[in-house]
């Protein structure tokens, strides 16, 4: 029997704890390395403004697209896996400063309303951090429950809002 990497998806990563660069490289080494996922692409890296709760470091974000076997609550625990073997521990503060976060931000198409998995990322439209990095993966890539491309999502940010910039970090060698 043979692995088909038959799913797409795309992760959000992001660290403001720490060595971000290297929190986040070790995120993508993780997915790398687990078996059924395989990383096609990386958006560029960007330092980003905290969003929601504010009284911490800035974020430095990416997102990468995979090719995938797993299914996406499967998808989910071996995220959550790879952000304790890079040493997040449960935080009492939602949005809080973290070490490693790795989100499922879009699977296929899919729509999926689970009680600890919401797909699409049920906030991505509205963060910046997020839909930059998909763009640059995937401009004319739809959202699946609003029906518009992540690049006329982007769009309708406010500039002035959510400060993002991006940096460099070098990921290429973590990508098949």
């Amino acid at each position: 029997m043979r692995n088909q990497m038959e799913h797409t998806a795309y992760i959000s990563i992001g660290s403001n704890m720490g060595d971000k660069i290297a929190n986040c490289r070790n995120g993508i080494a993780g997915l790398a390395q687990t078996e059924g996922i395989a990383v096609v692409r990386l958006a560029s890296c960007y330092r980003t403004a905290p969003v929601d709760y504010l009284e911490q470091d800035w974020f430095i974000n990416t997102v990468v697209k995979i090719k995938t076997s797993l299914p996406p609550t499967q998808l989910l625990r071996e995220l959550k896996a790879i952000e304790t073997n890079v040493g997040r521990k449960p935080s009492p503060v939602r949005f809080g400063p973290r070490i490693l976060d790795l989100d499922i931000v879009m699977y296929d198409d899919d729509v999926i309303e689970q009680k600890n998995l919401i797909v699409p990322h049920p906030r991505m439209h509205e963060r910046r951090f997020v839909l930059q990095p998909v763009c640059d993966i995937n401009p004319d890539a739809l959202h699946p429950v609003l029906g518009m491309k992540i690049a006329d999502l982007l769009a309708l940010l406010d500039g002035n809002q959510q400060p993002i910039e991006e940096i460099p970090c070098n990921f290429s060698s973590l990508s098949r």
